[in-house]
Parts: structure tokens; C-alpha cells; sequence
């Protein structure tokens, strides 16, 4: 028998006026590099990163890289790195045990801090409109990571939706093959979403 399969239907469809001008203001033919017949793959050589390394086009999605990841992203020709890590995640010398934005302006990476969780860092529309501005700016490989890759692959899906008109099933497809979870997605698609299984 198999397991259940987690399934997402959309119940309310109207999109919050911030996602609608999000959308209007970005131009056309960002190149993603994606296959829309491939999945995200895993990417070997990074060591060091929690919940592992997953490719999708250019953009690289990680759960929180140590500095020798960090260093092998830029041997990549890579940059920006986003974070999506809120600030009390990133104080904290027991989970990360370095300051992040210092080492990457050693390396020489640009760093883009786009904190996402709790009361302080909600799940908006906001939040992918800075990272689409981000990608926008750069056209080789971006590091969009958060702790274990959770909440980069949910804003990667909604982006996916808001700026390149990726059906949901699709885009969740996605997202599914490297780590998604609905609740913040709701946030950032400006959507209710229904949990159903089947």
C-alpha cells in the first residue's frame, strides 16, 4: 500500500495587490536555466551543509552551508548567497558558528539577508519581490539557502509562480523534490491554501 501523498489545492485564488505589482514590475526573460522536464538534482561536492545542496537551473538550494561550502560556491563563479535565516538563528554561535556575512565578504560573495519566520520575519509577497529583484540583478548561479533548505525552496516555488507563471502543480512539483512544506507558501503566494491528501 503506499503512503499517502501530500496533494495542495488552492482555495482561494485571488492574489494580495502587493503580488499583482510584483509581478507587473518584472521583466521578461530573466533566464532561470531550468528543464521543465527535470527535477531539482542533488549537488555533490558540497560537504558541510545541512539537508545537502539541490540544483534547479541557476539557482543553488541549501540548507546552512558551512565556510569551505561557501568557498566552493564561489570556485562556481557564484553570488549573490541569500539567507533567509532570521537574525536570532544567525546570533547564534551554537548553530552557526561563524558570522556569515563577514566570511562571504572575505571570500568575496555578495551577501542578501532576507530574514523569513516568526512574528518579526513573516511570509509575504515582500520577500519574494526582493529575492526576484536579486536574481534579476544576477545572471549566474545564486545560493538561496535557510537551515535545512525548507523555507528557500517554498520562496523558490513561489516564485516560480508570482514571476514566471509556473502552474501550482508544477511548481510544487518542484519544491516537493527538494524540501516544501505549505504554511509559509501562503504567505509568500498571498493564497489560502487547503490541505487534502489522497
Amino acid at each position: 500500500m503506499k503512503p499517502p501523498r501530500l496533494i495542495f489545492v488552492v482555495a482561494a485564488v485571488a492574489v494580495i495587490a502587493t503580488a499583482t505589482t510584483a509581478v507587473a514590475q518584472q521583466p521578461d526573460g530573466v533566464p532561470l536555466g531550468i528543464d521543465p522536464k527535470a527535477m531539482p538534482t542533488s549537488v555533490d561536492g558540497f560537504e558541510g551543509v545541512r539537508g545537502g545542496v539541490f540544483k534547479d537551473g541557476r539557482l543553488f538550494i541549501a540548507g546552512q552551508p558551512d565556510q569551505e561550502a561557501f568557498r566552493r560556491f564561489k570556485e562556481l563563479d557564484g553570488s549573490p548567497v541569500v539567507n533567509l535565516r532570521t537574525p536570532r538563528e544567525m546570533d547564534d554561535r551554537e548553530r552557526v558558528p561563524f558570522d556569515e556575512a563577514a566570511v562571504l565578504e572575505e571570500i568575496g560573495l555578495e551577501y542578501l539577508h532576507i530574514p523569513l519566520g516568526g512574528d518579526d520575519h513573516p511570509y509575504t509577497t515582500g520577500a519574494v519581490s526582493t529575492f526576484a529583484r536579486a536574481l534579476e540583478r544576477h545572471r549566474g548561479p545564486v545560493l538561496l539557502h535557510c537551515t535545512i533548505a525548507w523555507r528557500a525552496s517554498c520562496l523558490w516555488v513561489a516564485y516560480l509562480i508570482l514571476y514566471h507563471d509556473v502552474e501550482l502543480d508544477a511548481a510544487l512539483e518542484r519544491g516537493e523534490a527538494i524540501a516544501i512544506s505549505p504554511p509559509p507558501l501562503q504567505g509568500l503566494l498571498g493564497r489560502d491554501l487547503t490541505l487534502a491528501y489522497e
